[in-house]
This record gives structure tokens, C-alpha cells and sequence, in this order.
């Protein structure tokens, strides 16, 4: 037994995290799957997954980890914990200088008009950050993998993290960030609400106002945006809002006209309400800023 390890365990557990053993060294479960599954103890009634059998019991945390050095996994789900993972990029996939997680997390934070939250977690051992939110009550999310921005994963319901004083061969991971863990902000939240279902046949968009050329741009690129495959959805949404940010720059069309008729694009392609408002937002000031006189256009 090795009691940094079980100190680990007992001191989450005490914050109301449910624990469960990680093979020694690693970051996988090291309780039994289904196929071996001996319907006997905890599972007497049928199988219990990790995610069942995490505990906050410093009885069962001390017998578990009396049998080896395991090291510590918390369930975010039970623990009513949302944890945001900061990744670091794979050196041998593009730049070693490409941006990393808590970049693009900082990004979405600007864009979105708010500061990067401040809260507990830990420094992984691949040099990233979790940062630790407390889930409202009542409130169900599931994991989400760079669905915020690249190299930023959630874990929540069905997912667990690697809790800190656990140490495998890449590192340990350690105590980051302050004592406290945050309640998860509303806007981040809304970002991690499934997205609604598509909307079946044309796009219908809001009644608009301007002139010609204008209405012709706002609709086409509209049409572009509903029409978005999944994973380039953001990123369409904001090049074809900018495009269209001119027309407002020049006076042609209302600025609040062209927010409503994206919003309706990019929501109908599956985009969630405050993603598009905070897309859109970022793109139309990004084009009012950059936009050259109409006679020079």
C-alpha cells in the first residue's frame, strides 16, 4: 500500500468525489469488466461499472487501497463535478508550437466575453490542466470531446479523471489552481447542452430588411452556415458572419437583423443558442473592425 495513494483517495473522497482504483501506475479502471464479471459481492445483483462503484466510504477506500498502490480515479458524474481538460498537442501531430488546450479554452472565454474561471484541479501529467466545476443541481451532461474548442474535452456523466498525488510513467498529477471549486458558469454550461435536433426541410429565415446586394449575401451565406457538416459548423458560422459584417459596416443592413438570421441558421444546423450568439457576436465585431470603405471594397 503506498499511503500518498491512499491519502489521495481519502482527502477527494472527503470533498464529496467518489473514488475507485486505477491499475497501479495507469489511468485505467482496475475493477473488473462485465465479461469477467463474478456476480458475487458488489455485483451480486449484476454488474456494477466503475462509474456504480466509486465511493466516498473511507471504510471501503482504506480496504481497497490496503491491496495495492492504486492509483485514483474519481467519477465526475456522481461527484456532481463537470471537469474541463486542457489538453497539450501530440508532438507528433503538426507544430510543437500549435496552440494548446488552455489557449483555445481562453480564446472561447474572450470570445464569448468572459474571463477564463478561476477554480481547483490539477496539472496533468502531460503538463495540461482539469479544472474542477461543481454541476448544478438537477443538471445531467455528459462527456464532450472538442466540442468548446480544440484540445478541450469535458468529463462529466459516464467519464473520470485521474485524481492528483496519482503518478504514472509520464508524471504525477498535482494540485493546481485555487481551494475552492467553482459552481459551472451558466455560459459555459449552455455550451455543453446537446445541441438541438436539426430542423427538417428549408431554412426559414427572419423577416429582414436592406438592400439587394445585401439580403443576396445574407442569404447565401446563410444557406452555407444551415448547411455546415458537423465539424466545421463554428468555423462556418463565423467566416460567413464576417463576410456578411460589410453589408453592416457600409450601412446596408442593420446589424441586429443580420444577429437574428444567423442565429437561426446556425442553431438550425445544430449549433446550441449561446455558441451562435457568442460566434456571431465575435465575428460581426472582427468585421466592422476590419472592413475597408465601401468604395475601396
Amino acid at each position: 500500500m503506498s499511503e500518498a495513494l491512499l491519502n489521495a483517495a481519502l482527502t477527494a473522497a472527503g470533498r464529496g468525489w467518489h473514488v475507485f482504483p486505477l491499475r497501479p501506475g495507469t489511468k485505467r479502471p482496475a475493477l473488473h469488466g462485465e465479461a469477467a464479471c463474478p456476480r458475487t459481492g458488489p455485483c451480486a445483483a449484476g454488474h456494477r461499472k466503475w462509474e456504480q462503484r466509486a465511493t466516498t466510504d473511507p471504510v471501503l477506500i482504506r480496504a481497497t487501497w490496503s491491496r495495492a498502490p492504486y492509483n485514483v480515479g474519481i467519477a465526475t458524474g456522481p461527484s456532481r463535478l463537470v471537469v474541463v481538460d486542457l489538453d497539450k498537442p501530440k508532438n507528433d501531430k503538426g507544430s510543437s508550437d500549435a496552440p494548446d488546450g488552455a489557449t483555445t479554452f481562453a480564446a472561447l472565454c474572450e470570445r464569448t466575453g468572459h474571463p477564463v474561471p478561476t477554480t481547483c484541479g490539477t496539472r496533468t501529467a502531460s503538463g495540461g490542466r482539469h479544472l474542477y466545476f461543481a454541476a448544478p443541481a438537477g443538471v445531467r451532461v455528459g462527456n464532450t470531446a472538442g466540442t468548446l474548442a480544440p484540445l478541450v474535452d469535458t468529463r462529466a456523466w459516464g467519464g473520470y479523471v485521474v485524481a492528483a498525488g496519482s503518478t504514472t510513467p509520464t508524471g504525477p498529477y498535482e494540485p493546481a489552481g485555487g481551494p475552492e471549486t467553482a459552481e459551472l458558469p451558466v455560459w459555459l454550461l449552455e455550451l455543453l447542452r446537446p445541441a438541438p435536433a436539426r430542423q427538417v426541410g428549408p431554412l426559414r429565415l427572419p423577416a429582414v430588411d436592406g438592400n439587394r446586394a445585401a439580403l443576396v449575401a445574407l442569404e447565401r451565406e446563410c444557406a452555407v452556415v444551415a448547411g455546415a457538416p458537423e465539424h466545421q459548423r463554428n468555423i462556418t458560422l463565423n467566416r460567413c458572419a464576417f463576410k456578411v459584417g460589410r453589408f453592416v459596416a457600409w450601412g446596408e443592413i442593420p446589424r441586429h437583423v443580420v444577429e437574428d438570421a444567423f442565429q437561426a441558421a446556425g442553431e438550425s444546423s445544430g449549433l446550441t443558442t449561446a455558441e451562435c450568439r457568442a460566434t456571431i457576436r465575435s465575428a460581426l465585431n472582427s468585421s466592422l473592425r476590419k472592413a475597408r470603405p465601401r468604395d475601396a471594397a
